[in-house]
């Protein structure tokens, strides 16, 4: 029997509705576009470096597709996380070959181009607005193009499999949820882990620089103890109190040992933004390039 749910995200007075459509199990999603006042045109130079930016991200996935592509795979010892630090690592393309990293470098420095032509003052204006949020520049989902990040980095020859990533700002709310959508095998069979959701309390912290808390992560199941059933597990995140108590607690019983460090505080600075486009940079220095669904020119990247 189909299993029709449809939830509701967001109803807003400027008429963005998101729908979820879920017949036995298979997530289909409908969003009208979504576009903030606040927007100002972008200058011909940015049209031009967006244009620029498409075709050299064609290009390193043209190269990726002749010479490889990473193989990574969840926490440390995939590659995913820092062994120090836990902060996710940077990934470096030249490890698949030179003309991968060239071509990623080039897609950066197009980036680095991009940041001087922001059409946009305050990018996290209205963020965490109850009032205002809906028109918040950063409001809105954004599916990934580019990233250096290695948790955010997937591919088919990798243990987790291939996944495709999107973030969707809850501007209202403060929030930020990171969906990952796992791809399924070579020969069709669904994956154990479907769906993955990192649920994120954000902070504008600047006209530029938003600051991130991590809630919980919700993780969609297909299979219990080899039986064939969906189900989700929430995994909380500690809060700032907790994690202040650990790190104090390690290093109370250190006793002249190195001590444990204060995690560092999460954060990305929004170097471009227009309706279509977003590059930001993590405190990680993790640069992630998104766009929205409505840039018909970006469709086939997403």
């Amino acid at each position: 029997m189909m299993k029709i749910a449809t939830v509701f995200l967001w109803l807003c007075s400027s008429g963005v509705v998101t729908s979820f459509l879920v017949p036995d199990g298979k997530i289909s999603v409908r969003r009208t576009a979504i576009t903030s006042p606040l927007f100002v045109a972008p200058s011909a130079e940015a049209v031009s470096l967006k244009k620029d930016l498409l075709e050299s991200i064609q290009d390193l996935r043209d190269k990726q597709v002749r010479d490889g592509d990473f193989s990574i795979d969840f926490g440390v010892k995939g590659g995913e996380l820092n062994q120090t630090s836990r902060a996710p690592q940077k990934v470096s393309y030249y490890a698949i070959s030179k003309d991968v990293g060239q071509a990623a470098d080039k897609v950066m420095s197009v980036c680095d181009q991009l940041s001087e032509v922001c059409p946009i003052d305050e990018p996290t204006q209205f963020l965490g607005d109850k009032v205002n949020g809906t028109l918040a520049p950063l409001n809105g989902p954004w599916k990934l193009l580019f990233t250096t990040a290695a948790d955010a980095s997937f591919s088919k020859n990798s243990t987790r499999g291939d996944a495709k990533i999107q973030n969707v700002v809850d501007a209202a709310r403060g929030r930020i949820t990171n969906v990952i959508d796992f791809a399924a095998k070579e020969d069709g069979t669904e994956p154990v882990l479907k769906q993955l959701n990192v649920v994120i309390q954000a902070v504008a912290a600047g006209p530029k620089r938003v600051e991130l808390t991590f809630r919980y992560a919700k993780v969609c199941l297909t299979k219990l103890f080899f039986i064939p059933i969906r189900w989700s597990l929430y995994i909380p995140v500690p809060g700032p109190f907790i994690t202040r108590c650990i790190v104090l607690f390690y290093r109370f019983f250190s006793f002249g040992r190195k001590a444990a460090k204060q995690p560092p505080k999460a954060y990305f600075d929004v170097l471009y933004l227009d309706d279509d486009l977003r590059v930001h940079k993590t405190g990680e220095d993790n640069l992630f390039v998104q766009a929205r669904e409505s840039w018909k020119d970006a469709r086939k990247y997403i």
